[in-house]
């Protein structure tokens, strides 16, 4: 099958008859409800964020996933509108989830995904469906999601109305695997409903996946992230070993990356950010532990070591330093980038803020660049700053934590003191590799 062929088609009959509602506006909900109008549907993306609604309203994005341009297309069509208010449901036939599931203190806030139930329980009617994109641990839906479904409208899932699971598979700034050509794992509670979710689902993306009941989609995505997590810690790891050897990681890395079977590329950095890594694994070590009684050990080990990369690459600030004849206290040290990820604005649960908070701690003045994040979102204990020759000549170190491609790698390494390269974009006398 040719996938992105697939999802370039137009679907078959009119759509616009249908009322789509995406809750949440986000890195998620957002591209959803943009592709949703592409396709022709008629959508509603509700958001509790009365400045996040705002800003959509006059058509500014704060997603890097939908363009300025798209947004003003979707609103052109006369087919999307975004609200704050709960009214604005009213008549929906399909409603897609994707709220935000945090940890607090090691366990699942399902606060959001409650809230969103009880919200559209109150616009349930016959014949509609409702489908959570939300991370979580297997059994949310149907044991969480539903009774509040129920509850609310006086329905039956099932027999009245549909539910559904999918999980997101979003890659902020990922210019090769968009919403539209990343096959899209599907689920329901009951046969109808999979086909329900599996028709929607098929008119957006290349490929749809279904797979036999809506736990094994949750499960899906824990895998997914698991896989990633835990490989990122086995790196992280040699990393710190490879450093005290005085080995290259980076080109055993790359040797081994030429095996053409048995092997799949991961590399270290400073830590893990996003919504995804810091979070979905622990979603599971904390439904094995609750249901099981069993630790989930594999994942506890990749958090320790994640959760101490920051530490680490303080400890090497502090070490390349003092090579140099400095302290940190006192020195002026200029971290590059405060996304968790390149060409990204997204700093949810970036490792860059508890390296910013320890090196202030420790006496530094702690300078960050970074374009892509909303200033309004760089942290207290930073100060921004644009990316000019003066200002990195004028840092005792330069650290590169996220790699932007913006970011002037030439004009870095020329007038650079020292330079600590976490993500080994940069070679020369005055660089430090992770």
């Amino acid at each position: 099958m040719n996938l992105e062929s697939r999802a370039q088609s137009p679907p078959n009959g009119d759509l616009s008859s249908m009322k789509i509602a995406v809750i949440g506006q986000g890195y998620v909900g957002l591209p959803l409800a943009v592709r949703a109008v592409e396709v022709g549907y008629t959508v509603v993306g509700y958001d509790i964020d009365k400045n996040r609604i705002g800003r959509l309203r006059n058509r500014d994005s704060f997603v890097e996933d939908v363009p300025t341009d798209a947004l003003s297309e979707a609103f052109a069509t006369g087919r999307f509108e975004v609200s704050d208010q709960l009214s604005s449901l009213a008549g929906y036939d399909l409603a897609v989830v994707t709220v935000p599931t945090p940890l607090r203190d090691g366990a699942p806030d399902l606060t959001y995904i409650e809230a969103s139930g009880a919200d559209l329980a109150r616009f349930l009617r016959a014949g509609s469906t409702v489908v959570l994109e939300s991370t979580t641990y297997p059994g949310t839906t149907e044991e969480l999601l539903v009774p509040i479904l129920e509850h609310g409208s006086g329905l039956k899932a099932g027999t009245d109305f549909h539910v559904g699971y999918s999980p997101e598979r979003i890659d902020p700034g990922n210019q090769i695997y968009r919403f539209e050509n990343t096959p899209k794992v599907v689920s329901g509670t009951t046969p109808e409903a999979l086909a329900i979710v599996e028709e929607f689902y098929g008119n957006l993306v290349c490929q749809t996946v279904p797979v036999v009941s809506t736990r094994e989609a949750e499960l899906t995505k824990l895998l997914e992230n698991t896989f990633r997590h835990v490989n990122i810690a086995l790196v992280n790891e040699l990393a710190m070993f490879a450093s005290e050897l005085d080995i290259d990681i980076w080109s055993a890395i790359e040797a081994a990356n030429t095996k053409p079977f048995g092997f799949m590329k991961f590399t270290p950095g400073p830590g893990v950010g996003g919504h995804c890594l810091p979070i979905d694994p622990s979603y599971l070590s904390w439904q094995v532990k609750r249901a099981l009684g069993h630790s989930f050990r594999f994942v506890e080990l990749a958090n320790d070591v994640n959760e101490h990369m920051p530490d680490h690459v303080v400890a090497r600030i502090g070490r390349i330093l003092n090579d140099n004849e400095r302290s940190v206290r006192g020195s002026k040290i200029l971290l590059l980038g405060l996304a968790y990820k390149p060409n990204s604005g997204d700093s949810r649960e970036t490792p860059v803020l508890p390296i910013a908070d320890t090196l202030n701690e420790l006496g530094a003045e702690v300078l960050c660049a970074d374009s892509w994040v909303d200033p309004a979102h760089f942290p207290v204990s930073v100060n921004r700053v644009e990316l000019t020759s003066d200002v990195v000549a004028d840092a005792d170190l330069v650290v590169m934590l996220t790699n932007h491609h913006d970011f002037d790698l030439e004009m870095i390494q020329e007038n650079a003191r020292a330079i600590f390269d976490t993500r080994n974009a940069m070679a020369g006398d005055n660089v430090t590799v992770l």
